[in-house]
């Protein structure tokens, strides 16, 4: 990798605090935008967390149940898996897609660092075709893994991470546990 991979992913970092703090579609309540945010942790970017595999799609797209954290459910179509070799051991992880003609492969993930330095429940990446295809495999880049909306506000509906994307390693990549206090459902203040 590059220096300007790794400048292009903490210039991505940059961008999504800005977002964060200025509250254009941030998820955090209106008292924690602004000076008061204390922007997003994250591990430091690392190559050995890039990786371009091929997805091995499943001949039969199964439609799975996802809990939420406020007791819900989704659907989702279990589209294929990324095996990634790290360490001495290979690891495999399902992708899902909310519908048959999304072009997006949500990919979410526990790993040996939740609830110690990284959101307890798990952590999430979005593949795109358009961004994460390419003609040797698709980009899985955990330098790119981020919390869930409820990590920062318990009002947000999160899927919880299938049991078959719980990884028995640690994935010292991406977002970190929210530094600051998350919203809670019995804050008076609304982020809506």
């Amino acid at each position: 990798m590059t220096d300007e991979y790794v400048a292009n992913v903490e210039q991505y970092r940059e961008q999504k605090d800005k977002q964060f703090r200025s509250g254009d579609g941030s998820p955090l309540a209106r008292e924690q935008q602004g000076d008061s945010f204390p922007g997003l942790a994250y591990f430091p970017v690392d190559p050995d967390y890039w990786f371009q595999v091929p997805l091995s799609e499943h001949e039969t797209k199964e439609t799975i149940t996802v809990e939420t954290t406020a007791d819900g459910k989704r659907e989702y179509l279990r589209w294929g898996e990324f095996t990634f070799e790290h360490g001495d051991d290979s690891y495999t992880l399902q992708a899902y897609r909310d519908s048959p003609d999304s072009d997006t492969l949500w990919v979410p993930f526990r790993d040996e660092t939740n609830g110690e330095e990284t959101y307890g429940a798990g952590r999430y990446l979005d593949l795109s075709e358009s961004q994460h295809r390419t003609e040797d495999g698709w980009v899985v880049d955990f330098n790119l893994a981020y919390n869930p909306t409820c990590a920062y506000n318990e009002a947000y509906d999160c899927p919880l991470i299938p049991m078959e994307n719980w990884l028995d390693v640690r994935i010292e990549a991406g977002e970190k546990a929210f530094p600051g206090e998350p919203v809670t459902l019995d804050d008076a203040k609304s982020p809506f």
